[in-house]
This record gives structure tokens, sequence and C-alpha cells, in this order.
């Protein structure tokens, strides 16, 4: 979860802290006129001379019970008395103290004393409302300064009648005590969390949580409960809007920053197919710190109902939530209505986006497309792709057309089964700067074991296009939230994988088709039969490895994605399905297991260097002289004596030739069997933890024991 930094908010003016007489402030720092002057019977004359402040204690106990009452509903409103001051600790507002005149009457200063805590709270209270009231409060605060405001106005409506009484002579401070202590408990729960939201700074959802957690801690006082549960249910109710915004609409309508899901602005949706790591999908928008608790538990779900909503209406699709599901999130009560409003929304955008990107923008339809040409699943374009570019390839990195490559490339697709396949311009080639071992290294989100530094893998000298040639495809939005970067780029792996395991193959097939055309002739006495045993045993190899590839590994497992596709419930699990196939196959092809994965690159180089030296093994080990037969007899006695000579001479070059080829055949022989022998027990060690090499384990040690 990220923490996002609050959006610019509106100032407020500074003449509406300066100036005092437009706020409510101006009564607690100026002392009011006495409320006695209009009391049936009594006048301030009466109490005073002009000009000269009295102790209160120079009057009797009755005298002094009206004059407390007086300065009592003063300081009910936040006003100073004659006798009651209001003193506060500069730089902290939420300490306030009541000073009383020494000589008041004991009994009246304890009964004051009982009164002064609705006086604080009134005052903590009122002070809160007006400084949360400015914008950079934020909507909640908002909120809920309204909600104190109005239960305010009740308060002071009291206090007037209150007053009234007081005017009437019917009210003493008894009768006073009567009626303030009901409302004591509610101004100090009220009190105790202004207090709190003050001290800490509040805003948004901490400020819902702290009403929560307040009304909870009330569970005793139904009354303070219910109160504290009015409160929250006012506060949530800006909350809960734009709540309500997001998962019907994918809207995020968040002025003041308090919204529990953050928006990356700065992350498009094309960055999706440049992006290997994804950011957009899993960082576009994002769960921030201070979640309300009564959404904790659904706040994933939240997340991924607006991402669902906002895709679709990235696609121009109507993303409006039907009215029979868009019931008002106004409430967050024991009923849990709210959480079943949401569920219904998660449920709608959810069918709707995987209805949208399987059916308009087919899908399942891409993926049989990235089979069939990333996965080899329908490889005649690629047997025409690789006679027409075979130049091209064999040169090295920096003299390859990756231009003629894309032509060469278009025209195979053009001219074979691929060209009925509408998705074939979606196709493009590329030429990788560096080996797949290489490659490997560089990514190591793969969850490769032990794979070496970059800095110990050493580039083949002459590295050529064969090595680094791949398939790349053009994926559109909203399918490259499936197809990402970083799912392309592990289809790019497989695939040059299964292309140069082909280019061995097709290598050695040329090999064996050399061996084929000389079966004719007279092979006594070389190395060839040899040879051809040695070329049958590296056949076997390849296509074992390569049976192994298509069938035992990339067919399964993509119909067992297939099948689960079909049952996904959202794009979520679509994309954990697609990711799943592709780490499989990943691993199951052997290159996640760099112990293994060179070994098998090992024994294809020599494979490779073995079929390139075919040609010239057999031609070196055979020598069919061309004589013309001369018609003249004397000339014929002439030539017999010349051909024994050179016959001769021949024999003598042929067996030379002879034991340089036959080495060479047993040197390869023996670098490949090495190779072999020491593939065989690293396969069924590891077939032990990792079950799936046990089918080519099975094959690898046939072709040995077949040797």
């Amino acid at each position: 979860m990220e923490a996002a930094p609050l959006p610019s908010c509106p100032s407020t003016p500074r003449w509406n802290v300066e100036r005092p007489f437009l706020t409510g402030r101006f009564h607690q720092e100026t002392k009011g006129a006495s409320r006695l002057a209009g009391t049936k019977g009594l006048s301030l004359d009466s109490f005073s001379s002009p000009g000269i402040d009295k102790a209160i204690g120079c009057y009797d106990a009755a005298v002094q019970e009206l004059i407390v009452i007086d300065n009592l509903m003063s300081a009910l409103v936040g006003i100073e008395g004659q006798y009651i001051l209001i003193k506060r600790v500069h730089g902290k507002e939420d300490e306030i103290t009541f000073q009383i005149d020494a000589s008041m009457d004991l009994a009246l200063q304890e009964r004051a004393k009982w009164i002064f805590p609705l006086c604080e709270s009134y005052l903590l209270i009122d002070q809160f409302v007006e400084s949360r009231s400015q914008f950079k409060s934020g909507v909640v605060n908002h909120a809920f300064a309204a909600a104190l405001r109005a239960l305010l106005l009740d308060y002071q409506a009291m206090v007037a009648q209150l007053e009234h009484q007081f005017r009437l002579g019917k009210l003493s401070i008894q009768g006073l005590w009567f009626y303030c202590q009901p409302l004591m408990g509610s101004m100090q729960a009220l009190s105790t969390v202004v207090k709190k939201a003050s001290a800490n700074n509040f805003t948004g959802s901490a400020v819902l949580n702290l009403l929560q957690s307040q009304a909870k801690a009330m569970a005793g006082d139904s009354a303070v409960r219910s109160l504290l549960e009015k409160m929250t249910h006012c506060a949530s109710n800006a909350y809960l809007g734009i709540l309500e915004r997001w998962v019907y609409e994918g809207v995020i309508d968040d002025p003041y920053g308090e919204f529990f899901i953050a928006e990356n602005k700065s992350l498009h949706k094309e960055s999706l197919t440049q992006d290997y790591d994804a950011k957009y999908w899993r960082q576009r928008y994002s769960l921030k710190e201070g979640i309300p608790s009564f959404l904790a538990n659904i706040a994933g779900t939240i997340l991924t109902t607006g991402k669902y909503l906002n895709v679709m209406r990235e696609c121009g699709h109507n993303v409006q939530v039907p009215s029979s599901k868009n019931s008002k999130l106004m409430n967050f009560g024991s009923n849990h209505q709210y959480l079943e409003c949401i569920k219904a929304a998660y449920d709608f955008a959810s069918s709707e986006l995987l209805n949208l990107i399987k059916e308009k923008y087919d899908l399942m339809g891409k993926l049989r497309s990235l089979k069939h040409y990333l996965l080899l699943d329908q490889g005649d374009f690629l047997v025409h792709f690789t006679d027409i570019a075979r130049d091209e390839l064999t040169k090295k990195l920096d003299e390859i057309s990756v231009e003629k490559l894309q032509s060469l490339l278009d025209l195979a697709l053009r001219t074979t089964a691929a060209a009925a396949d509408p998705c074939h311009e979606d196709l493009t080639c590329c030429v990788e700067r560096s080996s797949l071992l290489k490659t490997l290294g560089n990514l190591k989100d793969l969850g490769t074991r032990a794979f070496p530094d970059n800095n110990d893998l050493e580039e083949p000298m002459s590295i050529t296009g064969l090595e680094t040639f791949s398939l790349s495809y053009k994926v559109q939005w909203p399918l490259s939230i499936v197809i990402s970067k970083k799912a392309l780029t592990k289809y790019q792996l497989i695939f040059r994988f299964l292309f140069h395991c082909k280019h061995v193959d097709r290598q050695l097939c040329g090999a064996w088709q050399v061996h084929q055309g000389v079966r004719a002739l007279n092979m006594r006495g070389t190395a060839i039969p040899r040879s051809a045993l040695l070329c049958r045993s590296m056949l076997k190899f390849i296509n074992s490895l390569l049976h192994y590839l298509t069938f035992e590994v990339l067919e399964p497992n993509w119909h067992m994605m297939y099948n689960k596709m079909q049952t996904a419930k959202s794009i979520d699990e679509v994309i954990q399905y697609h990711d799943l196939f592709l780490d499989k196959c990943l691993k199951e092809c052997l290159l996640l297991l760099p112990e293994l994965l060179k070994k098998v690159e090992r024994l294809k180089l020599v494979c490779l260097q073995y079929a390139a030296a075919s040609q010239w093994l057999i031609s070196s080990s055979i020598d069919i002289p061309k004589l013309e037969e001369p018609s003249d007899v004397s000339l014929r006695s002439e030539k017999s004596k010349q051909w024994r000579s050179r016959s001769q001479s021949q024999a003598v070059k042929m067996m030379t030739q002879n034991t340089t080829v036959t080495e060479s055949i047993l040197k390869f022989e023996r670098e490949f069997n090495a190779e072999l022998q020491s593939l065989g027990p690293i396969l069924s060690s590891n077939s032990q933890a990792e079950p799936y090499l046990t089918h080519l384990a099975q094959w690898i040690l046939g072709i040995r024991n077949d040797q």
C-alpha cells in the first residue's frame, strides 16, 4: 500500500481568522454583558456601584447564587463572566481551565465545578467545528463539523430556554445542574473525539475509525453510543459518496486525497506493451494507508471493482452499473447492506470485463495465435522462413538486417497455411543482442535456481542470428493486460529455445541425408559407418528433446490453461492462469534450471559442430577416381602404368585422410557421449524433486543405453 500526497486545496482567507467578529472566538476573548439585567425583580445596580467590581463574597448567599447562574449561563456558550473566568494555556488550544472568585460561597463553588466539564466540552467542540470547516480539512471533517454544528444549535437552544427560565426567576443552580446533567456524557464523549482528532490532525478514514472505535467503547451507555453512531453516519456520507463513484463508475472523485485508493496518472495503458513489470495494471490504482475499519476486509474487492470499470471505460464501453444493483451506499450499519452492494458491483464489473475481453477482443483467439507462432504449434511457415532466410540468419549480429528478415517472414506467412489466420499480420521478428543463457541471467525475477552472474556467462564468439532470432507479437489494449510485456518475453524465451532445437534438428537431418547418399558406395575400411551411428544418436537425442518439449510440456499445459480459463470468473483469474502456464512451461522446458540447460546447450553445440563437419568427413573418406578409357593399346598400357603409380600415391593419401577423419569422428563421439553421460545423472537426481523430468530422463537414458 502506498501513501499519496494530499492534493492542493484552496486556502482559507486570512481575514476569516484574523477578524474576530467573523468567528465565534470573540465571545471567548471579551467579557460579555451580564444576563442579569432583565431578571425579574433584580438589577445589576443592586450588586455593584458603577465602575466598581465587588468581590462576590460581599453578597449574601441568595444573591451569589443568581450571579453564579448568570456567569454559568455565559460559560455554557463559551463567554467569560464577571466571577467565572476562562483561561487557555498558550499554544495548547485543548487545555482550558475555569477560575472562580475565591470569596464565593463554597457550596456554590462546588456546584459550579460540576457544570464546568460541560462548558469545556462546548468550547472544544465549537473550536473544532470552526477549524475543521476549512478546505484543507477534507470532506469527512466537513461533514463531521456540520453534524457537530447542528448538535451545537440544539445545545444553544437548550441554553436559551434555560436563560428564559432564569429571567422568569424559575431557575436555581440545582435546577441548572438537573437540566445539564443528561448532556454531560454525550458532550464529554464528543469532546474526547475532537481532542484526539485535533491532536493527531486526523482526516478522512482516520476520523471515521476514531468515531467508530469510540462508539464501540461506549457500549455500556446506549445514549452516548447512539449519538456517536449518528455522528459516524453523518461523517461517512461524504466518504461513501466517493466510494459510490468508484465502485459504480470506476472514477475517483477525491478532491482532498482522503480515499484509500490512489491513482497514479503518470502511468498509461500504452506502457503495458513496453513495461516489463506491467506497472500500469499493478500501480495505476493502489491501496493507500488508512483504510476505514469497516471496509478493511473488502478493500481489495473495492480496488478491483473500480479497476475493472476503469478498463471498460478506457475501451469506450458503458460502465454504468444497472440501477437494480445501484443501491446507495449511505450506511454501513450492522445489517452489512453496503457489503452486498459492493459485492454486486464487483460481480457486474468482473463479468462484464471478462465478456468484453473474451468476446469482443477474442482473447482465446490471440492466445491460440501465440501458440501457433511462438510455441511452434504450426511450424510450416517456420520451415519456409528458415529456408529463405538462411543466409541472413547465419550472419553476425551487426550484419543482420531486421527489415530484410521481416520481409522474408511476411513472405513465408503469406505463402503458407498461416495466411488463413487473421492474426498473422500482428507477428513481427526481432534479433536479440545476447544469447539465451545471457538473457535468462538478466531476468532475475524468473525464479531461476543458482543462475550464474552475468559476468560469469561467456558469450559465444561466433554468435549469429540463429542463436538470437525471435518473434514478437503486436498486442493491443485491453489484451495487453493479459498478454503483457513480461508474458510476451516468456513466450519469446520458449520460442528461442525451440527454434534453436529445430535448427539443430535440421542440420543433423542434412548430415543424415549425406550419409544416406553414400550408402551405395564401398565404405569398407572407412569411418562412415561409425559416423552414421553417431549421427543417428544425435538425431535421437534432439528428437527426444523436441518431443518432450512439445508433447510432454507445451501441449498438456496449454490445454490445462485453456480449460481453466473457460471457468474463470474475473480477468485477474485469467491473468493468474496465463502466468502460471508460462511459468510452468519455462520451468519444465529447462529454462529455469541452469545446470540442465547448460548441459543441453553444450550437447546442441557438439551436434552443430558435427553437422557442419559431416560433409567434409564423408568427402574425405571416399575418393572415386574418374578415369577415361583410351582406345589405343599402347596408350592403354601407358595409362595403366600411370594409374598404378597414382593409385599407390592416392592410397597413401587416403589412409592418411581416413586416419584424420576417424580421429575427428572419435573426438565428436567422445564429446557427445561424455556430455550425454553427465546429463543422465543430473536428470535422474532432479527428476525426484521435479517429477516432470522423469520422461525426459527416460528418453536420454534410453539413448545412452542404445549406445
